[in-house]
């Protein structure tokens, strides 16, 4: 394979550039002071005391060792969701799927500990399936993508609709618990469950499964050959496919991993926290990754340091609703419009140096 020049230059520094991989991360983490700045703002607007409230927030998600519990637990998901928006829109696969392949993967999780009962290999099998399960899907969207045509955006949306649709036909008909009243999957036992580190806390082992899996995908997408082809690929497929990159098979491998993290946030979620799946098994995971992602800069270092980010902002917006008068419905304002302050304040960023850069040529 005729690799570009870039791709073969040392792995300590980005493609095309000569500048170090750790000041590449430094420029990427330079958005994430953006976030500060936005929920100061969006506080303000509704009017509350923002000293008051940012001592709430920071109580509630850092302050405490249930705080940081509950942070890193919804930080989780988010993680992992993000990892996988981002490696998809890196190979130029714009997937908004990710919502769809968390819940199959989650059902697919299910339906391991159904088949299987409780055994001593059921709950490594039951990860493994989610991966599968959310993998497939997302490949179902690439495979649309690369032998119909079909755009990314528009089949995954659709697939979206088509997990929710699965997901309450299984809890109420086809992994519904045996004998149950309750449309849900069947409760795992304890034995099938991520330990909990303690009983006051969230906090459970698959936190560090989900570590373990963004460390395994900085190290794919930033140490392998086919992690910068999906890089290249992303950039310019034609230049790639002249270059000797096999595109399509490089889309394909993109979507794969990007649908096995999401199966897996799915499964983690399932085992770590819910214990059986019911209709509210989605909480919107999977679109909270894109904004993940985005304010990551589509760096996997960012990504983490985004996900930490929303998961404090929930689980200190959580506190907030608790000990004042703001109702649940508008903190999930807050955190709304605390998004869009997020883009919003990036995108002038993005136009302030665009216009500089613009004058400085002669």
């Amino acid at each position: 394979m005729n690799w570009p020049r870039s791709v073969r230059a040392s792995s300590f520094c980005w493609p095309g550039s000569g500048r170090p991989a750790w000041r590449a991360h430094e420029a990427r983490l330079h958005h994430c002071r953006d976030p500060a700045g936005a929920l100061v703002l969006t506080l303000a607007v509704f009017g509350l005391d923002v000293p008051q409230a940012l001592g709430l927030i920071w109580n509630g998600a850092l302050g405490s060792e249930a705080g940081i519990s509950r942070t890193l637990v919804r930080a989780t998901p988010l993680l992992l969701a993000g990892l996988a928006v981002l490696v998809a829109w890196r190979a130029g696969m714009y997937s908004i799927g990710a919502e769809g392949q968390y819940i199959m993967g989650g059902l697919c999780a299910a339906a391991v500990f159904q088949a299987l009962g409780e055994r001593g290999f059921t709950l490594p099998l039951m990860l493994l399936g989610a991966i599968a399960g959310g993998a497939a899907y997302a490949g179902l969207a690439g495979a649309l993508f690369i032998y119909r045509g079909v755009q990314v955006v528009i089949s995954t949306i659709l697939l979206n609709f088509i997990a929710l649709s699965t997901l309450r036909w299984a809890v109420q008909n086809g992994l519904k618990e045996p004998g149950g009243f309750t449309p849900q999957t069947t409760p795992l036992p304890d034995a099938m469950m991520f330990e909990r580190y303690k009983l006051q806390t969230d906090l459970h082992a698959g936190v560090w499964v989900a570590l373990g899996a963004g460390l395994l995908t900085w190290w794919f997408l930033t140490r392998t050959k086919l992690g910068f082809s999906i890089k290249w690929v992303g950039a310019n497929p034609k230049a790639s496919e002249f270059g000797g990159i096999p595109v399509a098979r490089t889309q394909m491998a993109a979507m794969f991993w990007s649908g096995g993290l999401c199966g897996l946030a799915g499964a983690i979620t399932y085992m770590g926290v819910l214990r059986s799946i019911d209709q509210s098994f989605s909480e919107n995971w999977g679109f909270l990754a894109i904004p993940v992602a985005l304010l990551g800069a589509l760096d996997p270092v960012g990504t983490l340091v985004s996900a930490l980010y929303f998961g404090a902002l929930f689980a200190g917006c959580e506190a907030l609703s608790r000990s004042t008068s703001v109702g649940t419905s508008v903190v999930l304002v807050i955190q709304a419009v605390a998004v869009l302050a997020i883009v919003a304040v990036g995108q002038w960023r993005f136009s302030v140096r665009s216009k500089k850069a613009g004058e400085a040529k002669p």
